[in-house]
């Protein structure tokens, strides 16, 4: 299956953005990136799942979208998305190569989002740690093809120009994304309610390390998965099964040298945990749930993915 181009040919690299000199207002070139760069953001965070990445992104695309003469663009807000997927695409080649030589697990970076994300369930579902992990298992195109057609609803042709595939094949792409991710999505959407209902029963068994309590929310085939990015200490591989992971939460938790704390927070659009160690940030913990109970652990550590929980992150579609 063969990818998008390498390069962006619409327009030529110019430089930083400008205003207008007469009375300080933005020119039409960025008032259009502007209005949409938080769409344009979740389109490159949806394909990348790092957003130090998807800045980086937006930052090619304005570079890009500066030159292009706006006269001859019919629709602003799917040529910008045309530019982010492509650039998107480049950047998933080098993000492969980095994830080869990553230490441990890893994991997609989590963001502290704003409340209207969870609103939107279909945003937040996409956007779910959960999700975000189904997601690395497609192919940079199918990926890309998935996002688009289920997340964002552009149309097949719209699609086509982003990924330089025809129309045809972008359907038959999107039919095998979506048939590869059925399989592999959480069971069903939930609510932020039943989210939070078993986040706070499992926060209380984690925090008294009551083994009979971390048992009784944990799925039987539930998996841990520890990102420390080879800086900070976390389990090198999956921890499968209730036994073992509540076991290891149970023992666990007592013996972390210091003042921890724990305080629920929104992350990727669902209830998660904040670890605080001595007053800082030490960890990340977003959950998968089914059916009311915890499937999917998900403790992110290392330093380089949370300057984003420092601040909401406004996401859009």
């Amino acid at each position: 299956m063969g990818d998008a181009v390498e390069s962006e040919q619409e327009a030529p690299m110019v430089g930083t953005p400008q205003t207008a000199a007469a009375d300080n207002r933005p020119d039409r070139a960025t008032q259009s990136f502007l209005a949409h760069r938080n769409l344009l953001f979740t389109v490159a965070y949806e394909m990348l799942g790092s957003a130090a990445d998807a800045e980086d992104v937006l930052q090619e695309t304005w570079l890009r979208w500066a030159g292009v003469d706006l006269g001859a663009v019919h629709d602003q807000r799917a040529y910008l998305v045309r530019i982010t997927t492509r650039q998107s695409l480049i950047r998933l080649r080098t993000l492969g190569r980095r994830k080869e030589s990553y230490v441990g697990s890893w994991l997609p970076e989590p963001l502290l989002t704003t409340p209207d994300v969870a609103e939107d369930i279909a945003l937040a579902d996409s956007v779910s740690m959960a999700m975000l992990l189904v997601l690395e298992t497609l192919a940079p195109t199918e990926r890309a093809v998935f996002v688009l057609r289920e997340v964002f609803d552009l149309g097949y042709d719209e699609i086509a120009e982003a990924v330089d595939k025809s129309p045809a094949a972008v359907r038959q792409i999107t039919h095998r994304a979506r048939a590869h991710v059925a399989a592999r999505r959480p069971r069903q959407v939930v609510s932020v309610a039943e989210t939070r209902s078993a986040l706070d029963a499992f926060q209380r068994a984690v925090e008294t390390g009551d083994l009979q309590s971390l048992l009784d929310i944990l799925a039987p085939d539930v998996v841990l998965l520890g990102d420390g990015g080879g800086v900070k200490q976390a389990v090198p591989r999956p921890v499968l099964g209730a036994d073992k992971v509540a076991r290891l939460l149970a023992g666990g938790w007592g013996k972390v040298p210091g003042v921890t704390s724990l305080r629920p927070a929104q992350v990727n659009g669902y209830p998660a945990l904040i670890v605080h160690l001595d007053g800082e940030l030490d960890t990340v913990v977003a959950l998968r749930i089914d059916d009311g109970l915890v499937t999917g652990i998900y403790a992110v550590r290392n330093p380089a993915k949370l300057s984003h929980m420092e601040r909401e992150t406004v996401l859009s579609r």
